[in-house]
């Protein structure tokens, strides 16, 4: 009951993003990345693809008994356009062009694995709800004593740097989507006695590409000595020098010509 309730809640969260890609794209491709037992895909099926004209949902998933066991349910219901593949999430094949990328609760770097495919298949739509977050809790480990000032201070305890490590890697992930052109929004997912693991990052590209938000990305690399997953895949490397950089100033996008741009700052 408390995942129901969390795809639920979600499943309305993200009612604009679904409905942005059928209005605009006659055949949607929507994935679930790190899906389980894909019960996220199923509700969002049921809620805005089982009636419509085209559209097609793609579980993957790396556990083969998961995989087979949403198949045969999907079978079950007649849910045609649901296609599972087993395989992990950085080593899926996945379309060409995705409209929709989600990602709930996949753990540690699966969630930078999910942003990588989603921002290298040109998602309109990303949203992911990370878990478990380790991979930069180790790299702050490994050079807590070369910190700046007294930044070391905030992870010098092993509990702190596990909570100052996720918050930080969910920092980079946000910045990483608006460096590639996507306008992001950071919130709840649903109240804390359903699920610990509770933040949601939603984005919507609406850029090609953000200078600003890449100079700032850059500089939090290099302030902090990490460089997650996400950022290496992506080519993002530290800034060589912070005290060299130039000042950000204002906004430097360049627009995509196949996403509407967002009237919102």
């Amino acid at each position: 009951m408390r995942k129901l309730k969390q795809v639920n809640h979600l499943m309305g969260l993200l009612r604009p993003a679904v409905e942005d890609v059928k209005a605009r794209h006659p055949e949607p491709v929507m994935v679930d990345a790190g899906s389980g037992n894909a019960y996220l895909g199923f509700v969002l099926y049921e809620l805005y693809l089982k009636d419509a004209a085209g559209g097609t949902l793609v579980s993957v998933e790396g556990r083969p008994e998961l995989t087979e066991r949403a198949k045969g349910r999907a079978e079950r219901l007649g849910f045609s356009r649901m296609r599972f593949q087993t395989a992990h999430i950085d080593q899926a094949e996945y379309p060409e062009r995705i409209h929709l990328l989600m990602a709930l609760h996949a753990c540690d770097t699966a969630t930078d694995d999910a942003l990588i495919a989603a921002v290298r298949h040109g998602a309109d739509h990303v949203a992911v709800v990370p878990c478990c977050q380790a991979e930069v809790s180790a790299q702050l480990k490994e050079q807590r004593k070369a910190a700046h000032g007294s930044l070391g201070l905030l992870y010098a305890h092993p509990w702190h740097r596990r909570e100052f490590g996720s918050h930080l890697t969910n920092v980079i992930r946000a910045l990483t989507l608006e460096a590639f052109g996507y306008q992001v929004t950071v919130t709840e997912l649903t109240g804390w006695e359903h699920s610990l693991k509770n933040e949601l990052i939603l984005g919507r590209r609406v850029h090609r590409d953000n200078r600003r938000a890449r100079v700032q990305l850059e500089r939090l690399l290099a302030e902090t000595g990490v460089n997650p997953k996400l950022t290496r895949e992506l080519g993002v490397k530290p800034a060589a020098s912070v005290g060299e950089l130039p000042p950000v100033e204002a906004e430097e996008a360049v627009a995509s010509p196949d996403v509407t741009p967002s009237v919102e700052p």
